[in-house]
């Protein structure tokens, strides 16, 4: 029978081109390598051991463990109590130009300690048992183009196509072991020094995190926030994958469960803001070059996702040989919402572009260019329904937000040529974001409801409608902005927690039946809009919450079951960590002057911490830090 850890109980490891996941048992039990989107070589957290997994853990089962990350790193410490003594586990992916490693050091602390190893690499996510060859001192597994080396200076044996160790760890000893992907078709690299590439990789964490520039109450949180973002950033591109796993289900047992191992467009200016506003101008380039290649082209034909290097394909399809986590059903490998038409995606990338120029870091001569084409594309395309920001599998619609962003995608337009003096056809512009905001102030906003709903005609609250005023559409000040806040915060809440929209059982708003968990993105949307509309002490109760559900090691996924009272979705999720970032500062800028202040001059505040388009004050002073 399988037994399942919680999604909470996972840790990560990473090189910046990938991320594994280790339970708090000591078993890696996901990786896919040497990419994000590669197949898993290790699955056993989508079906079981037969799926492939790496456990090192004390033979008798009498033990405690405990864990945190060595500071200011990605380097994992786990440590074993058992009744004859404690060890302790650092697992850590050295940062690689051309060969990717994970490092497993066991390291005795006090008396004498039975260790067992278990190694079974499955190929193609858990699917291919691959042939192992054992030659002096370590063994090779290879199927097809594909091939893991494994070197330990332990004596292991072979034991139903697994490899099995068991070893004591006494005081002061250290034991490592390595594996290391290659093609099959050439010869095993040779391993490195552990204990060197431990140094280097702590030392890489810690001279990164030294750029950032938040040093206000939530500094802890929001510096791991920062390094998980990071591990999920492709290094060769710059590109941020919004989580390292497929199909961990939003409701257990359900079928919403997606691949998330690509990038999206909708994050991209929350992205960049949080990236800037923490001081890292080098990563924001990147991603904003990312951008850049990654939509280039024919702008009728944006993608709302790519992969990690830009790729379009990302074709979706099911696997059946893997039962799924706790038997959540089915499991995908592609996404085909990638193929789906959402408008909002051209108002993210004209913002952040915006928020790119603003910040000082440098257009290359392609960027207005493909602007200008984005603005011509969103002229013709602005009136037609769409998918929306939640890509739901059922009929298109005209979604409030998708137009609020077809408004930001003019207004920035309209900013660029004011702001820097770039060329465009103003005038123009300025009838149409009035034209787009008469409509949506018309149709988006429902009377009966005092809100403004998902879409035009519907009484069914969304949560991207806080946003609004983020987004500057309206200033926070506007009674419509305020009681949409108060209304979602009334009625689109489970058990504190902000939900995206209300899912029905016949499948009616989204296509798709059964529950989910609260996107914890929205929540901290919520802390965001109670800041701008002046209710600090009910954002800062709402951010707190939200800490409170970390896990162990600081980690969130993409969305917490407030009845299960468990983290679900992929994990960890680039997007909760982002709004993580973004709320802290948010709530610090605000604790950083007096209320009075804040009383007299919100709209001006409003324009400082959210709408920086309109105020660069704070971004130019954070981009100096880095220089």
């Amino acid at each position: 029978m399988t037994t399942f850890n919680k999604i909470e109980d996972y840790a990560i490891i990473g090189d910046t081109h990938t991320v594994g996941l280790i339970n708090r048992d000591g078993s890696l039990d996901w990786l896919c390598i040497p990419r994000f989107d590669s197949p898993a070589v290790f699955a056993k957290i989508l079906g079981d051991t037969n799926n492939g997994y790496f456990r090192i853990a004390p033979v008798n089962q009498n033990y405690s463990s405990t864990r945190k990350y060595l500071k200011d790193t990605l380097i994992l410490e786990t440590t074993f109590d058992t009744p004859d003594g404690c060890f302790q586990l650092i697992d850590f992916m050295p940062i690689f130009d051309d060969t990717p490693r994970v490092i497993r050091i066991v390291k005795g602390l006090s008396g004498s300690v039975r260790v067992r190893l278990e190694l079974a690499f499955r190929f193609d996510y858990g699917n291919t048992v691959p042939w192992v060859i054992s030659h002096e001192g370590h063994l090779t597994a290879a199927a097809g183009p594909e091939a893991i080396s494994f070197y330990s200076d332990i004596k292991f044996w072979g034991e139903n196509y697994s490899t099995i160790a068991e070893f004591d760890i006494n005081q002061g000893n250290v034991i490592p072991f390595q594996i290391i992907y290659h093609p099959s078709f050439r010869k095993s690299p040779k391993p490195a020094d552990a204990i060197y590439e431990l140094r280097e990789t702590t030392t890489y964490w810690q001279n990164w995190i030294t750029n950032c520039n938040y040093t206000g109450t939530y500094s802890s949180q929001v510096k791991r926030s920062l390094l998980t973002l990071k591990a999920l950033t492709y290094h060769p591109t710059g590109g941020i994958v919004a989580a390292p796993t497929t199909s961990l289900p939003e409701a257990i047992g359900g079928s919403r469960n997606w691949d998330y191992r690509y990038c999206w467009l909708r994050d991209s200016s929350l992205t960049l803001e949080a990236l800037i506003r923490a001081g890292f101008a080098e990563e924001a380039l990147s991603f904003r070059d990312w951008l850049l290649r990654a939509v280039a082209g024919d702008a009728n034909k944006i993608q709302i996702m790519y992969g990690p290097a830009g790729e379009r394909r990302l074709t979706e399809f099911e696997i059946d040989w893997l039962c799924g986590y706790e038997n959540s059903k089915p499991i995908r490998i592609g996404n085909a919402a990638s193929s789906q038409f959402q408008l909002d995606v051209y108002g993210e990338l004209m913002s952040a572009f915006h928020i790119a120029r603003n910040s000082g870091l440098a257009d290359n001569y392609t960027v207005w260019d493909l602007q200008k084409l984005l603005i011509n594309f969103v002229e013709k395309s602005w009136s037609q329904p769409d998918d929306g920001i939640w890509e739901v599998r059922g009929p298109k619609r005209h979604f409030t937000h998708s137009k609020v962003m077809a408004w930001v995608a003019i207004d920035r337009a309209i900013k660029a040529v004011e702001d820097f003096g770039l060329d465009g056809d103003i005038q123009r512009w300025k009838v149409l974001r009035d034209s787009i905001k008469k409509q949506v102030l018309d149709q988006g906003w429902n009377e009966q409801k005092q809100a403004f709903t998902q879409s035009y005609g519907s009484d069914k609250l969304d949560a991207s409608e806080l946003l609004i005023a983020i987004n500057g559409f309206l200033e926070p000040t506007d009674d419509r902005v305020i009681k949409t806040v108060l209304t979602i915060r009334d009625e689109l809440m489970e058990n504190g927690f902000v939900l995206r929209y209300q899912v029905d059982d016949d499948g009616q708003v989204d296509g798709l039946t059964g529950h989910e968990g609260a996107f914890l993105a929205c929540s901290f949307w919520l802390v965001d809009a109670l800041t701008i509309c002046n209710r600090k002490d009910e954002a800062n109760e709402l951010f707190e919450k939200l800490l409170s559900i970390t896990n162990d090691v600081g980690l969130l996924a993409e969305e917490y079951d407030s009845v299960l009272q468990r983290q679900v979705g992929n994990f960890p999720q680039a997007f909760s960590h982002i709004s993580l970032i973004n709320s802290a500062f948010n709530l610090e800028e605000f604790d950083s002057r007096k209320h009075s202040e804040y009383q007299s001059h919100l709209r001006e505040k409003f324009k400082t911490l959210v709408n920086k388009e309109r105020n660069q004050t704070w971004i130019h002073k954070t981009y100096k830090k880095t220089k």
